[in-house]
């Protein structure tokens, strides 16, 4: 179990927890999540995660664009979720995620 896992385990779950600590692995840490949701025009939503105000909601549907049907299909086979739940997943914990990450409203560098 990495720290990642210990920081996410009780805000989202041991199961999403290693998903999200897995596809923020695969992104280079949260700076990159960041990156990939505002180069899909999912800037202002991300931004909402960092920052010390409410998070903004995301839809699976958003989640697939952001992240790619490729990418949420090899996810899911990893993890033994079913592509459209994992999707479903994702939208109410990476919000939360990416929220508990970057206290203070900063992303750490990598």
């Amino acid at each position: 179990m990495s720290l990642l896992d210990g920081m996410l385990g009780g805000l989202v779950g041991g199961e999403m927890a290693t998903v999200v600590n897995h596809l923020i692995e695969q992104h280079g840490g949260v700076q990159g999540i960041v990156s990939q949701f505002q180069q899909q025009g999912l800037g202002e939503t991300v931004k909402s995660w960092v920052g010390t105000g409410a998070n903004q909601a995301i839809s699976a549907d958003q989640i697939q664009q952001a992240l790619g049907a490729d990418k949420i299909n090899a996810l899911a086979a990893k993890f033994g979720i079913n592509p459209q739940d994992l999707s479903e997943k994702l939208s109410k914990v990476l919000p939360q995620a990416v929220d508990k990450l970057t206290p203070g409203g900063t992303v750490s560098p990598s």
